[in-house]
């Protein structure tokens, strides 16, 4: 049984764990576990625990880069780290939930079903002993429903997974109503919180992150990520190839990111008549060239087809430059109070080109959205947890079996 843990400045103080991806395996998903994790510390006790080996590493499309210290994020002393979660070993699992119930909340961090069969053991050794609760960062991975076995596992272990859950949370309404009906549960179990900034990198003077990534143009257009089919970058070399002759003289285009399942963007930009003013990194990008990238750059632009959110925004917004944007999924709420967003239609070449020559005209920043700092952040994740939390410690299911 948990004690009660009183209040902390008239707060109460709540046990939770979270679950995400260890660093080992860096991805947007591990920074946001981290991010959140350090947000909730501050007059919680926050446990962390992680996928140290997450899937067999030559199924990760950054294999290459597993486990190594790549990034300059770290959990805050405040945050208790258990790294030990392994795909192969149900002795991890267990010993992940000697920690978990102990807690007063769990929360499981869902962006791909490879570490469904880990989540689902949990959930039965936890026979909803502690209210768990599910943060949906991809209602429906692409990449999976693409394969078909894949697909059929994803949708019976997800169907498996939510049952066990008490509560859900997206980002966006968009998201809150593609899983109510996707997956029928029921919208009064779905809590919206925004997906916090990333400001944890550092801020360069342009002419000096220029100069040192051998940046001569007079404008940078950055597109950074991930590069999957349905991020649009093909829309975006088009747009380029495209501009007033005078304004993409003087303009140099960076694609930044690994290229995972979409090789012919990289092959598109190389082959451009234009190449020569396109610079393709198609690597993982640690944190201080990421800090010196967007320090450098003049906007960003997301010409996604689909998304339910977008890290890399919360990156831009963090620095306050501009972003173009496809009106899709996530983004529209996300970016729509943001001053600088000028969305465009999804696969629209013209869109994107007014849209990056209106920018650079322009030429300015804009206020970073308070609304989305992590301390606002933790104080919608404390209310959520706090109504599943009973007086007298861990609470049970109020949600019953769904199918």
């Amino acid at each position: 049984m948990v004690q009660n843990q009183g209040e902390s400045g008239g707060k109460r103080m709540i046990m939770m764990a979270i679950l995400g991806p260890s660093p080992r395996f860096l991805s947007g998903i591990s920074y946001f576990t981290m991010r959140l994790s350090n947000a909730l510390a501050p007059g919680n006790r926050v446990t962390a625990v992680l996928f140290r080996n997450m899937l067999p590493t030559r199924l990760f499309p950054g294999w290459r880069r597993v486990g190594s210290e790549i990034t300059e994020l770290e959990f805050d002393s405040g945050v208790r780290v258990e790294e030990i979660l392994d795909w192969y070993n149900p002795l991890t699992w267990a010993k992940a939930y000697r920690t978990l119930r102990r807690q007063q909340v769990i929360v499981l961090e869902w962006w791909t079903s490879s570490v469904a069969h880990m989540y689902l053991a949990l959930c039965l050794m936890n026979r909803r002993k502690v209210p768990v609760v599910i943060e949906f960062h991809e209602v429906v991975d692409p990449l999976e429903q693409s394969i078909l076995p894949i697909r059929y596992y994803a949708r019976l272990m997800g169907t498996l997974i939510r049952r066990r859950a008490v509560r859900y949370v997206v980002h966006s309404d968009a998201d809150r109503s593609l899983i109510t009906t996707h997956y029928r549960i029921p919208e009064e179990e779905v809590t919206i919180i925004p997906h916090g900034l990333y400001d944890q990198y550092k801020v360069f003077g342009k002419s000096e992150a220029r100069e040192h990534l051998g940046f001569a143009e007079k404008n940078i257009i950055l597109f950074f990520g991930l590069l999957r089919p349905y991020k649009g970058v093909p829309t975006l070399i088009h747009a380029f190839e495209e501009l007033p002759g005078s304004l993409r003289s003087e303009s140099r285009l960076v694609i930044a990111g690994e290229a995972w399942e979409d090789q012919e963007s990289v092959r598109l930009a190389r082959s451009s008549a234009y190449a020569g003013q396109i610079t393709v990194i198609d690597r993982y990008v640690e944190d201080r060239e990421i800090s010196l990238l967007f320090s450098a750059s003049d906007l960003l632009v997301i010409p996604y087809t689909r998304a339910s959110q977008s890290g890399v925004a919360h990156i831009a917004m963090a620095y306050g430059l501009p972003v173009v944007a496809s009106e899709v999924g996530g983004l529209v709420e996300s970016l729509g109070g943001y001053q600088g967003t000028t969305f465009t239609r999804p696969g629209d070449t013209r869109g994107v080109v007014e849209g990056i020559t209106k920018v650079l005209k322009e030429k300015k920043n804009y206020p970073v959205p308070e609304e989305l700092r992590w301390d606002r952040v933790a104080e919608r994740w404390e209310e959520l947890c706090g109504d599943l939390v009973k007086e007298d410690g861990p609470g049970t299911s109020q949600g019953g079996d769904r199918s």
